[in-house]
């Protein structure tokens, strides 16, 4: 069964319809009657319908949350899959309705969509939904969707990766226009043997950007303020290896990066499958300027764990996770314990503070701080929180968790988090919305999800990224999202141009300054 979305004024008596379907194949004249045969087909009445005291069980689940003015359309599916066709009808206080049917999942037209959307802004949808089964129709107890009056950005880009435990299979950095459903991909490592990772934009502009490659053609590609790409060597022989887990400064003139031995093992008890543990990782930062990274014997010291460097909001500060490395032949991985850290930065020296302080003691809870992100606008912090150690994407108890920045106060995201994993995440760049990764579908994929969060800290229920058919999307596609990160803007990134660069053996060294406490 066809969709067709409905989106009337009834105070002007008007109606504009728009209808979804498949390229006609046969020959032109026989278009309209197979169109007439289709519109048929795709419409019926929802009559003489059970009325449900309950809300409808709708996948995913959109009841009650707070979306974006410009977001795409949430389309959804009964959760139990006995369903012969679905109806909803979305209407706002002032006349306008939004109908959609189909066999398996509601579909409604973009522009209609963001019509109603545009219409509602700081206001409130009620959604009825009706499914057909095979007793009739049952028409469920309507709830409410809320319009935020903060828009958000243009699109996310995330890694898509199997969920599995190779060093690398195939995989790719894509983005995603979030008010509608286009995705495009930026590289895939078909183009190159080896794996990408570690994207990274200046507040969402990707004018700035850092895009790391591994394996036998590693290399950190680079661009500032849209120029070329430039392929650097970003090991030295002052430095454990190569650089990792960028964070732009807001001047976009240094990259805060660490570097990190890793190891992995497997759990042969535990309800958490993998480990991915560091054996030694050290910070520094990149002066895009004149091609040096800055290092500070604070922040590489042999008995500490330093990993997840990101600047303040006012780039004055570095945040980062620190941990008491582990004794040499200790295997205790669950005592690894990861503070929430701080140290002051010049950028107009490069120069850091002469101590580091200590912003969330997880250490003494028994917990760990992994992937802090500050607000842009520097009102908060976002990080997630495990039971131990730094990568707490196989952990099933990580959680999300808020830090009010200017009282020091921390709280559980309630309100975003479930009973499986909450990881890695970012902040639109408005400081009003977040992306996450979350686990909680099937315990073993990871996808996205967005919630609000108001000037006041208060934050409203997580939604899922919005797919056509969501559940027939995430059937078919057998991958993780991984690292999602906002963009103001598409990135007009070269994929051709930039597997050539990587496939070349050129690189560009960079260089190292030691910086005086």
């Amino acid at each position: 069964m066809k969709k067709i979305s409905y989106i009337f004024d009834i105070s002007h008596r008007t109606r504009s319809r728009s209808t979804k379907f498949e390229p006609c194949r046969l020959c032109s004249c026989l278009f309209a009657f197979f169109f007439l045969l289709l519109f048929a087909a795709c419409t019926e009445t929802v009559s003489d319908a059970k009325q449900e005291a309950e809300q409808p069980h709708i996948y995913p689940d959109y009841i009650g949350v707070t979306i974006p003015v410009n977001i795409a359309p949430l389309c959804f599916n009964m959760v139990d899959e006995m369903a012969l066709c679905i109806d909803a009808v979305i209407a706002d206080h002032h006349g306008h309705y939004l109908h959609s049917q189909g066999e398996e999942s509601v579909n409604f037209d973009l522009d209609d969509w963001h019509t109603l959307l545009g219409q509602n802004r700081g206001d409130s949808l009620s959604v009825t939904v009706s499914a057909k089964y095979a007793d009739g129709w049952h028409t469920y107890h309507p709830f409410s969707i809320y319009v935020s009056p903060d828009s958000i950005d243009y699109g996310i880009c995330y890694r898509l990766i199997e969920p599995g435990y190779e060093v690398w299979s195939k995989m790719g950095i894509y983005e995603r226009d979030l008010s509608s459903f286009d995705e495009r991909p930026l590289i895939e490592n078909t183009q190159f043997e080896g794996c990408v990772n570690c994207h990274s934009f200046n507040r969402g502009n990707p004018a700035d950007m850092s895009l790391h490659v591994r394996g036998p053609h590693g290399a950190t590609l680079l661009r500032q303020n849209n120029g070329p790409i430039t392929a650097y060597n970003t090991k030295t022989d002052q430095t454990l290896g190569f650089c990792v887990y960028p964070y732009w400064h807001p001047s976009g003139r240094y990259i805060a990066y660490s570097t990190n031995a890793t190891s992995q093992l497997f759990h042969s008890a535990n309800h958490n499958r993998i480990e991915v543990f560091d054996t030694a990782s050290d910070l520094q930062v990149y002066d895009v300027d004149k091609n040096e990274l800055l290092l500070s014997p604070l922040l590489k010291q042999d008995s500490v764990y330093e990993t997840f460097p990101v600047f303040s909001s006012d780039g004055r500060s570095l945040f980062f996770c620190a941990a008491q490395a582990l004794h040499e032949g200790s295997h205790q991985l669950d005592s690894i314990h990861y503070n929430l850290c701080r140290i002051d930065f010049d950028p107009t020296t490069g120069k850091f503070g002469s101590r580091i302080d200590t912003i969330v003691d997880a250490k003494t809870q028994r917990k760990s701080v992994s992937f802090p992100r500050p607000s842009y606008d520097g009102r908060f912090l976002c990080y997630t929180l495990a039971d131990y150690g730094q990568f707490s994407i196989w952990h099933h108890e990580a959680d999300l968790y808020l830090l009010d920045l200017s009282t020091g106060q921390s709280r559980p995201m309630a309100e975003a988090n479930s009973e499986d994993t909450e990881s890695f995440h970012n902040w639109s760049t408005n400081s009003r919305w977040i992306v996450f990764s979350s686990r909680r579908d099937d315990g073993l994929f990871t996808r996205l999800y967005f919630c609000h969060v108001d000037a006041k800290g208060i934050i409203s229920k997580a939604f899922m990224l919005p797919q056509r058919n969501p559940r027939r999307f995430y059937r078919e596609r057998f991958l993780s999202f991984n690292v999602p990160d906002f963009i103001i803007s598409p990135t007009r990134f070269d994929s051709h141009k930039a597997s050539r660069i990587i496939n070349d053996k050129s690189r560009k060294d960079f260089g190292v300054r030691q910086v005086p406490m």
